[in-house]
């Protein structure tokens, strides 16, 4: 029976703790997906290649070319992570390693959907990051948040998940004010918020929630859905997916979506290439 297909998105902020990768929480992570895997077909998106290749070389992260050759070195140190703790579940990784232009090609596209379709048909996990040894800061994508939503579209995800340091969208800044309200479900995203300034909050990040916004719009204008939880609350994504149940976060869907309902009406996965 053909099971409908999510994207789930960790960043760099929930990888990392402090300097260094947290081996706990990619198990945790695996432990998640082994379970999702049941009632999901699962692309994961990882941002982590820097901050794993930093573990090795401490090499100045301010400048494009040291990112560049951090995250050459950390890639695969982040996959031999992935691979462990996957093999716990009898579940194979593998790596696709994607930039911007990359979804500027039909050609290209057609080809990364084709290999996704065929690992997913094999109950492998396809892990995606940012080609980030040739990426530019024009084409950076922001710790993989819109590459996240990019990859949700075009390899016809239903949902996207993007876990952060953060347990959703709130209506004035949770870091800066008290009285800020988590917002459970958002149909629109004004400009002014899209316009902001990036604020990572992981010096191994390089988004903050307006790339998280970005990407919901860019879901949003195609009739799909985001949702935004906090990645050390792994529960939340669970019971949300699994169980219909919205603890925290905040869903990001069409106003005339049925919400969760629409994971399990059926859908083409032709999407635009």
């Amino acid at each position: 029976m053909h099971k409908p297909r999510i994207v789930i998105k960790i960043g760099s902020s929930n990888l990392c703790n402090g300097e260094m990768i947290d081996e706990g929480q990619i198990n945790a992570l695996a432990k998640l997906i082994s379970e999702i895997k049941i009632r999901f077909d699962v692309i994961l998106v990882s941002s982590g290649a820097v901050a794993s290749g930093y573990t090795r070389v401490q090499l100045d992260k301010s400048t494009l070319q040291n990112k560049q050759a951090l995250a050459s070195i950390g890639q695969p140190l982040l996959m031999e992570s992935y691979r462990k703790a996957f093999a716990q579940f009898d579940i194979p990784t593998a790596q696709i390693l994607l930039a911007g232009h990359d979804f500027d090609s039909r050609k290209s596209t057609a080809f990364a959907r084709n290999t996704i379709d065929a690992l997913l048909a094999n109950n492998a996990l396809p892990i995606i990051n940012e080609n980030d040894a040739i990426a530019t800061s024009e084409i950076i994508f922001g710790d993989n948040d819109r590459l996240s939503a990019h990859a949700a579209y075009y390899f016809g995800a239903k949902l996207l998940a993007i876990l952060s340091d953060i347990d959703g969208y709130f209506d004035k800044n949770p870091h800066t004010d008290s009285t800020a309200k988590l917002l459970s479900q958002v149909h629109t995203i004004p400009q002014n918020a899209l316009n902001q300034s990036y604020t990572p909050h992981s010096s191994f990040a390089t988004g903050g929630i307006v790339t998280k916004l970005m990407a919901a719009d860019f879901l949003l204008q195609r009739h799909c859905m985001m949702f935004l939880s906090h990645g050390r609350k792994l529960d939340v994504l669970k019971n949300f997916l699994l169980h219909n149940i919205q603890d925290s976060g905040t869903l990001f869907c069409p106003v005339d979506s049925k919400g969760l309902q629409e994971l399990d009406t059926p859908k083409s996965l032709k999407q635009k290439v």
